[in-house]
């Protein structure tokens, strides 16, 4: 009998799991993706500033998988037939900001946790003798803590202050000190359970890493994001349901009815299976009656909201020679990252092309802060940029604001247990994805849509 799957979540999870169910399961399956908004893609987007593609959300995916391979996000795009549209940035160093001054980001870190105290020159002063080998491992097997408290406890506050803090909020936008050490460094975490030093369990974590020499860290696709959903939404070759969501979810024997649409009108549809890709508290509303205990651990799960601020300078604007820049938190500014856009990305830049530059504003428990009007925003981005940069900028000839309300999950301790409870306590034929359970970044997110689609193929094949 031909079997129906529906996929709630049109974000890159959501799509990558669509893909797969279309390469493992029969021809004649009918996916349907609904997405409550009106267009797919999720935080990947791609606008335009001044003629140039910018992203809107995430602006690139790790290149390379632990095993040296291809990330999952490369062999999705791969697969797409995107293959030869990825493009990778200029070898350019990043920068720190300390004192109000750019420092270079010192090397071999892992995401900002050194293995080598000695290359902090400059950018912190680590506690003396506090990395003491104590005759035991830094953690117990399968302990979580905070990435700060660990940290803290080694090397001293300004490493984590200064070093870790701006690398962990760069990617969550959240603060080290209430972030799990198992949710964002898992192979760190896994090297504590057997390492009697912090430096001897970031060199044994690095040592891991099967990095290929001279191979980009980081990929995107030429032209935008955006490419790479459109590519996804073809090969999926899933009914798409756009602007009509889905507001709860039941048994119905072996299927399941889904209700849409809006309450005094309400449309129901039955499937056989359905993937859930969406964010933690719209995904433990759909749970709430199918599984209550597992609805109300993804339920309390935090998010940060952050701000976008685009910028189009005018040719020639003189900027330091880097990629972009990290602001800790104790630098008091509004911005937290900026990328030099145009540079970091050569295919984008021309000689008499504009200058781009990308601002990320905002961390988690700042959102008053973001409570400006768009224009007050930029101001503020632009004001603080040419500070950071050692000047004042010069007027952008166009400019936007991007707000992602609630778009980065803050992973508290505990957060993989959590996770492993709430996929245990589903019902059978219906699968978890998204950056809610699997991870930030989109080859987690490829791959836990993957896993999800697989899981659910297994499920529908076994009944």
């Amino acid at each position: 009998m031909r079997k129906r799957i529906a996929v709630i979540g049109g974000g890159i999870a959501g799509l990558a799991a669509a893909v797969r169910l279309r390469d493992v399961s029969p021809p004649d399956t009918e996916i349907i993706v609904y997405e409550q908004s009106g267009a797919l893609g999720g935080k990947l987007r791609t606008g335009e500033l001044a003629g140039l593609p910018v992203e809107r959300g995430a602006e690139s995916f790790l290149n390379a998988a632990g095993d040296g391979g291809d990330s999952p996000a490369v062999a999705f795009a791969r697969r797409l037939g995107l293959g030869d549209a990825l493009v990778h940035p200029a070898p350019q160093p990043a920068a720190l900001v300390i004192g109000g001054r750019l420092t270079r980001v010192p090397a071999g870190t892992l995401v900002g946790v050194p293995g080598d105290l000695s290359t902090l020159d400059g950018v912190a002063v680590p506690e003396p003798d506090a990395d003491r080998d104590t005759g035991r491992p830094l953690l117990a097997p399968g302990e979580d803590i905070a990435v700060g408290e660990l940290v803290r406890s080694r090397y001293g506050a300004q490493v984590v202050d200064r070093l870790v803090d701006p690398m962990l909020g760069g990617v969550y936008a959240g603060r080290a000190d209430q972030l799990s050490l198992r949710a964002t460094m898992p192979q760190l975490a896994r090297t504590a359970e057997t390492e009697h030093t912090l430096r001897g369990a970031v060199r044994a974590a690095q040592a891991l890493s099967k990095r290929t020499p001279g191979r980009p860290v980081f990929a995107a696709v030429d032209g935008g994001m955006s490419r790479l959903i459109g590519a996804a939404a073809g090969a999926a070759r899933a009914r798409i349901s756009l602007g009509l969501p889905v507001r709860g979810i039941r048994r119905t024997g072996h299927r399941w009815q889904l209700t849409l649409g809006p309450a005094p009108e309400p449309q129901t549809d039955d499937v056989d299976a359905v993937i859930l890709a969406v964010p933690a508290k719209p995904a433990a509303r759909l749970l709430a009656d199918v599984a209550p205990e597992a609805a109300e651990t993804l339920g309390d799960l935090e998010y940060a909201s952050v701000a976008l601020a685009a910028m189009a300078l005018p040719p020639g604007t003189p900027l330091p020679e880097l990629s972009g820049f990290l602001v800790p938190p104790g630098e008091g500014t509004l911005v937290k990252a900026a990328t030099f856009f145009t540079r970091k990305w050569p295919h984008l830049a021309g000689p008499d092309g504009p200058v781009i530059v990308r601002a990320s504003l905002g961390r988690a428990g700042e959102e008053d802060r973001l409570q400006l009007s768009d224009q007050a925003l930029l101001a503020i981005a632009h004001r603080e940029l040419g500070e950071l940069v050692g000047g004042s900028l010069p007027a952008a000839g166009a400019s936007w604001i991007q707000r992602w309300g609630g778009a980065l999950p803050q992973y508290a301790p505990g957060h993989p247990d959590r996770v492993a409870a709430v996929r245990a306590a589903l019902p059978a034929g219906l699968a978890l994805a998204g950056a809610a359970v699997d991870g930030v970044g989109i080859p987690v997110c490829v791959a836990g849509g993957e896993r999800a689609a697989d899981d659910v193929n297994s499920y529908l094949e076994a009944v």
